[in-house]
């Protein structure tokens, strides 16, 4: 075992994380709970990607899988296996971690700019500024001990880092043309107007470029983890 991905519904997947671990020839295992499959033996992972989906970490008493998913992702974490959290994968970190996961002030669906903080050199570094893909609800607090690496207006943890093996995104970097459209066929209902909502139509012929430029960024998260 190489890579295992925890994923959560059908139709949010790898995104260009796929095409990235398949150019480095990296094998690939899945639990995907939306099909009861089991959770394997941590000890030949060797980088774990936790990806979204439209749950709550909070969702224990209807999906009681999530309990043995954030002790998993734990007990990972504690091996310094390379962790990955995308969105609810990066809540589902926290979570784990020890850290509330509650409702944002504002939804975040759409493109819009997130900004690095000031961090120490040991850790990974984004852009001053660069724009990225959301779609969220909620948010969390910062695990004790973690590393604040970016915020946005609308939601001020968009990414943090957990000593040197742990990266948690809110935001999706990993979004490609066929993730968009995936995403707006089953969540299109969360499309109501708002401040940090985008339209519909809007999502739907966003540029190639801006795919390519937040592709580019998570394969940069992606060297991070695996080198580090």
């Amino acid at each position: 075992m190489d890579v295992h991905v925890l994923q959560h519904v059908p139709f949010e997947g790898l995104g260009s994380i796929g095409a990235w671990l398949e150019d480095r020839s990296r094998t690939v295992s899945y639990t995907r709970f939306f099909a009861n499959d089991p959770l394997p033996p941590i000890g030949d992972i060797k980088l774990l990607v936790a990806m979204g989906g439209p749950m709550s970490v909070n969702d224990e008493l209807m999906l009681p899988w999530l309990k043995d998913e954030k002790q998993f992702v734990r007990e990972a974490i504690l091996r310094d296996v390379p962790v990955l959290g995308i969105c609810l994968g990066a809540q589902l970190v926290a979570s784990a971690l020890g850290a509330a996961v509650y409702r944002n002030p504002a939804k975040e669906i759409g493109w819009f700019p997130i900004q690095s903080v000031s961090t120490p050199e040991t850790v990974f570094h984004f852009p001053s500024e660069c724009l990225a893909f959301h779609w969220h609800g909620e948010t969390f607090d910062l695990p004790l001990g973690a590393v604040q690496l970016a915020r946005s207006k609308a939601c001020e943890n968009q990414a943090f880092q957990f000593k040197h093996n742990v990266i948690g995104l809110q935001c999706h970097l990993e979004t490609t043309p066929e993730g968009m459209t995936a995403l707006i066929n089953n969540c299109g209902r969360e499309l109501v107007t708002g401040a940090y909502v985008q339209a519909e139509e809007g999502l739907r012929t966003t540029p190639i470029s801006r795919y390519d430029g937040i592709n580019q960024l998570m394969g940069d998260v992606l060297s991070y983890l695996i080198e580090s």
